[in-house]
């Protein structure tokens, strides 16, 4: 759970963003879990609820960062990648992807997407990339494919290869749609591409009870899947090792290897061929 595909008004440059502070956004969630400040009273209440229940979902917040952090820094070094799609980017908070990136190649272009207004507004005020690369915002649903892809032309060259990130929203989509969408996009993305993904599983009775606790006070409920589940959006693409496992144990750093925290959300790294 970490970022939400939930409609909303979009906002332009000449009228602030319509915040609706009365219900619940997972991004915001997240981010007060991460020890972020973009959230609100509400939020707060939800996450502190959550948390009551399972107190773990903090660890979750924090290692599935360093598991993104991990991811780019493989894609933008070893594997060369120079244009990534962050489709459901989430509040800013330390270590964006483009930071990420931009930190080991300048030239990186990266493309967020989200669809929540104070996620676009805060990522415009703070996602500012280098001069050398191109950081760019899209306002679009994950459950619009099409949408987002016409958008991420204008900044992407879709005949070089391109990594897709899709961390920990999924969750957010209808179980029928999950994979057609996963499918075409990852369709659109030139052989060399790369798909990223992350969600929470259904690995620990703790964590199914504090996320039905939590999907009663949001608005859009986020769904966790098992690890099969979670390894069937990478069907058809090289898989790298590890393979699909909790996101604590995908390529830790020499300093993480024994930690055993969040353990409850998996996640992989596969090429297309």
């Amino acid at each position: 759970m970490s970022d939400d595909a939930s409609p909303s008004t979009p906002a332009s440059a000449d009228r602030p963003p319509q915040i609706d502070t009365t219900r619940t956004h997972s991004a915001r969630i997240w981010n007060y879990w991460m020890g972020g400040k973009d959230n609100y009273p509400i939020d707060r209440e939800a996450g502190d609820a959550v948390a009551a229940g399972f107190p773990e979902i903090v660890d979750l917040a924090r290692t599935s960062r360093e598991f993104l952090i991990r991811v780019v820094t493989h894609l933008a070094g070893e594997a060369g990648i120079r244009q990534f799609l962050d489709v459901g980017t989430g509040m800013p908070t330390a270590n964006n992807t483009h930071e990420v990136a931009q930190s080991i190649a300048p030239e990186a272009r990266v493309v967020y997407v989200d669809n929540d207004p104070l996620v676009l507004a805060h990522a415009r005020a703070l996602l500012v990339g280098t001069p050398e690369g191109v950081t760019d915002y899209i306002d679009a649903d994950l459950r619009d494919p099409d949408a987002i892809l016409e958008h991420a032309a204008r900044t992407l060259d879709f005949d070089q290869p391109i990594a897709l990130m899709l961390m920990g929203v999924l969750g957010h989509v209808p179980d029928d749609e999950v994979l057609p969408v996963v499918r075409r996009l990852v369709d659109a993305l030139p052989p060399g591409s790369y798909l990223a993904s992350y969600d929470g599983t259904n690995t620990s009775e703790a964590y199914n009870e504090a996320i039905e606790v939590g999907n009663k006070q949001g608005a859009v409920p986020y769904l966790l899947r098992s690890p099969e589940e979670v390894a069937a959006r990478f069907e058809g693409l090289e898989l790298l090792e590890p393979g699909v496992v909790p996101c604590p144990l995908w390529r830790p750093a020499p300093i993480e290897v024994g930690s055993r925290r969040g353990m409850d959300q998996y996640g992989g790294v596969a090429r297309k061929p």
